[in-house]
């Protein structure tokens, strides 16, 4: 049964010229189109040589065609892929003998959309295929990976059933009035209620673990002018990104970089040095490093070793409470003997940015400071919309606890469970609005 009673056609390959192009099409009109395309239709799910003709026989390319029938298909409809030259005018007009066809243009994630639909795949499991796609490290790749084979949504489904046998046990003694309070009392349904949060707890640390992997840390590096950030930033990436000079003042504006952070990406901005400046560019680059300061994770305030202590405790005192901040104590090559004159901490490492020393105990700390595990293998991936299902459900879970231990309440329990539940179904998509969704799939591309 289609989910979209219409067929649907786009190229799913990158734009631009390649050796293969691959035009797909799902929706009732396949076998008409791959006839009318290619004069027949193939076995399922044997790849076939054809020619693509125009509808007056004009041979457009030759390519493989491949059906595969509904319901054993991606989408669970019928579905062709034309596999073609990847040239855009030749993609171009299979494309269009297709639309002639009977197909039109489909919209943004509208083939995961389709599969959602007829129970393919569940959300999650449809936003593991883009984020898998997007993936820009082997650690977010892995997590992807996980949750696509269902592993987040196994999760998810343990936690419901744990809150279902919890909603039949009260809900059977709001049935028994003359016997709720002892029946209630006497159980272990608080203890039970207590272990479902505990169960919660660990799906919510490797769900936050997965949006790290995907979304990654904004890191801002801040300090006050030829304190060494571009030098640090070089010594991150492991590459020369920014121009290094002894000139006070060479970063005018905020250059930002992504480098993969043991697994992790990295969203970093490199700032002009802040300080007090009659020059009217230099200042708008002080104000965009202040803006970058904002919508950070984490911030490096570099501090020259040789310099006055008293101007980097004030410009310590400018970073907004949200903001973890690391001060890395740069240019310890300069010191008697190249060393570290202070021991480092949670918050503050000694480092070298010309010789490396410290690099890896920074790298470290500013994992440490956004909570990363050293190791991510049990981590799905995982978006912020989720971990927000995840807080509200547990919200539900302690709220209904705390109602039950004050007073007995079975009723106000029970509805707290119902609306944990609810949040949970928001996750793997059995319980959200017609709208959010189409927002969530318009995020995809156009060929998946």
């Amino acid at each position: 049964m289609s989910a979209g009673g219409d067929t649907i056609c786009a190229v799913a390959t990158p734009p631009g010229v390649g050796g293969i192009g691959i035009v797909r099409v799902s929706g009732p009109a396949v076998r008409t189109i791959c006839t009318g395309l290619t004069g027949s239709l193939p076995a399922p799910r044997h790849a076939v040589l054809s020619a693509f003709r125009a509808a007056d026989g004009e041979l457009i390319d030759s390519g493989i065609v491949l059906y595969f029938p509904a319901p054993h298909s991606f989408t669970g409809e019928d579905v062709l892929e034309l596999q073609g030259h990847g040239g855009s005018h030749v993609l171009g007009r299979v494309l269009q003998r297709v639309r002639e066809l009977g197909a039109r243009d489909a919209h943004a994630g509208e083939f995961s959309r389709r599969a959602f639909l007829n129970d393919k795949l569940d959300l999650v499991q449809a936003e593991a295929i883009a984020d898998l796609i997007e993936s820009g490290t082997d650690a977010a790749a892995r997590a992807a990976q996980r949750s696509l084979q269902g592993e987040f949504s196994r999760h998810i489904h343990d936690l419901q059933e744990t809150l279902t046998g919890l909603r039949v046990f009260v809900e059977a003694a709001i049935d028994f009035p003359d016997e709720e309070i002892d029946f209630l009392a006497e159980s272990d349904v608080l203890d039970r209620c207590a272990g479902a949060v505990t169960a919660l707890d660990a799906v919510l640390a490797g769900a936050r673990q997965g949006r790290l992997l995907r979304d990654g840390i904004v890191l801002a590096i801040i300090g006050r002018p030829n304190a060494g950030k571009s030098s640090l930033l070089n010594a991150l990436a492991g590459a020369d990104r920014a121009i290094v000079t002894d000139i006070p003042g060479t970063t005018r504006d905020v250059l930002r970089e992504q480098i993969d952070l043991d697994g992790v990406p990295v969203h970093i901005a490199d700032t002009a040095g802040i300080r007090e400046t009659r020059d009217r560019i230099e200042a708008e680059g002080v104000r965009r490093a202040r803006e970058a300061l904002a919508d950070a994770d984490v911030a490096l305030l570099v501090e020259d070793v040789m310099g006055p202590a008293a101007e980097d405790d004030a410009l310590h005192r400018e970073i907004p409470a949200g903001v973890h901040c690391i001060r890395v104590r740069n240019k310890i090559d300069l010191l008697p003997g190249g060393a570290a004159i202070e021991s480092d901490t949670p918050d503050r490492v000694e480092i070298s940015a010309r010789t490396g020393s410290g690099i890896q105990r920074l790298r470290a700390m500013i994992r440490a400071a956004v909570g990363v595990r050293d190791q991510a293998e049990g981590a799905f991936s995982a978006r912020q919309r989720h971990i927000d299902a995840l807080l509200r459900a547990r919200g539900h879970l302690e709220a209904g606890i705390a109602e039950m231990a004050a007073s007995g309440s079975g009723e106000l329990l029970a509805e707290e469970l119902r609306l944990a539940q609810n949040a949970l179904g928001e996750i793997t998509g059995e319980l959200l609005p017609d709208d959010l969704l189409g927002r969530i799939f318009a995020s995809f591309c156009i060929g998946k």
